[in-house]
């Protein structure tokens, strides 16, 4: 039936023909032919990924049980390009799904009606729009994001259809089919290897709640001089984190960044994306520390580019250590009824994290700043419900060279 929908729909002209990267996007700007010695060592290291992994990944689980200090060192260093799709669905149990679930995803595409089928369709022209797999209207890109889409809003009805859900969504059909990329999705929300994501998109967005606020408390203890300037300035992680985790990086970072976070984060879970935040304010701490609210909000949401560098910002987030941590104010925030508890371990300006509001209007904070603003205001502000959506937390655009190899 929905399949309907969108088949009533004849494809729009394809885009004019243009250079595009090694990842399908459309380039800003030319870059170096590629290096003969680079092309040798990644040779040698696909030759070493297909001996890790098997024919179709039959070696993989024997593998990682004997050699999991090889698996996670390999895969932190990248996965090999053209073998990236296959070892996504090894690493996320979504092989596993996908094989125990016959069937399941056609029924959802063909059979099943979506209340969501309107909203996918009005957003999937958002979801990397530089990228050549889907710039065409209704072409073969859209309509796959759309089937991927409106399939797992059927399956899980509660959860439904959310904006930030599309770029997960394509960043998968980038590496694997429709079917895949689906069971990938389920994988993810649903918890199989990892922690369920699916709060991220809940109504309330209580996972969002809960990760910026363990996200504030990590950078002030890592951070101090930082978390004590972002607290006088007023600035939180809602300002400009939010879309490091609804879409884990995939919306507003370099695609070659992007993919090196997500090798760790399927495998290693949501960890890498504190370790990643807390690296870019790490690696701009001196510029930050001086800079006041205006400044700050601009310098969060543009990092430079050589905070973008895999080869930089990857082995300075691996040194920073947070699982035991996270695990300690995890269980304190959910201590009392999924809310966190007021314990003396979070007191302080450190409070204003339970109730965080999403991005703010910042003629509302720049009057808050200012000398006439009492504590009441502020703290009426700090703590006002949520009350906006996920597209207000979408709203600023990517970085202008945003997909560069």
């Amino acid at each position: 039936m929905e399949k309907k929908i969108i088949d009533d729909y004849e494809p729009g002209p394809l885009p004019s023909p243009r250079k595009m990267d090694r990842f399908g996007f459309l380039k800003q700007e030319i870059n170096n032919p590629p290096d003969g010695l680079a092309k040798g060592r990644e040779e040698r290291r696909v030759r070493k990924w297909r001996k890790m992994i098997g024919v179709g990944g039959s070696d993989w689980k024997h593998y990682v049980r004997r050699k999991p200090h090889v698996v996670k060192r390999r895969i932190r260093k990248g996965i090999p390009d053209c073998l990236r799709g296959l070892v996504w669905q090894l690493i996320s149990g979504s092989r596993d799904l996908l094989l125990m679930n016959p069937g399941v995803y056609e029924q959802l595409v063909i059979y099943e009606t979506s209340a969501s089928e309107l909203d996918i369709i009005r957003d999937i022209s958002r979801t990397f729009p530089s990228h050549v797999f889907f710039q065409q209207r209704h072409g073969p890109g859209q309509r796959s994001l759309y089937n991927v889409l409106k399939a797992y809003s059927v399956y899980d009805r509660d959860v439904g259809y959310v904006q930030g859900m599309g770029f997960l969504a394509g960043l998968l059909l980038l590496y694997m089919s429709e079917e895949d990329a689906f069971w990938l999705l389920v994988a993810l929300l649903k918890g199989a290897v990892h922690a369920p994501m699916e709060g991220l998109y809940q109504v309330g967005l209580p996972l969002v709640q809960q990760y910026l606020c363990l996200f504030d408390l990590l950078m002030k203890e890592h951070m101090p001089k930082l978390g004590e300037h972002f607290t006088q300035e007023m600035i939180n992680p809602s300002m400009y984190a939010s879309q490091w985790f609804i879409t884990v990086f995939s919306y507003s970072f370099p695609f070659h960044l992007a993919l090196r976070i997500w090798d760790v984060f399927l495998y290693e879970g949501v960890k890498i994306v504190f370790k990643v935040g807390l690296a870019l304010l790490k690696y701009r701490h001196d510029d930050l520390v001086k800079l006041p609210f205006e400044k700050l909000i601009h310098a969060l949401r543009n990092f430079p580019e050589d905070a973008m560098d895999p080869d930089t910002l990857l082995p300075m987030a691996y040194s920073i250590k947070v699982s035991r941590r996270l695990e300690e104010l995890k269980q304190e925030y959910n201590k009392k009824d999924g809310k966190p508890s007021l314990s003396t371990e979070i007191k302080g300006n450190q409070r204003q994290c339970l109730l965080f509001n999403f991005p703010p209007n910042i003629q509302e904070y720049r009057a808050l700043s200012s000398n006439e603003a009492t504590l009441s205001s502020q703290n009426m502000l700090l703590t006002r419900v949520y009350s906006c959506n996920l597209a207000e937390m979408l709203a600023y655009p990517p970085f202008s060279w945003h997909f560069q190899a």
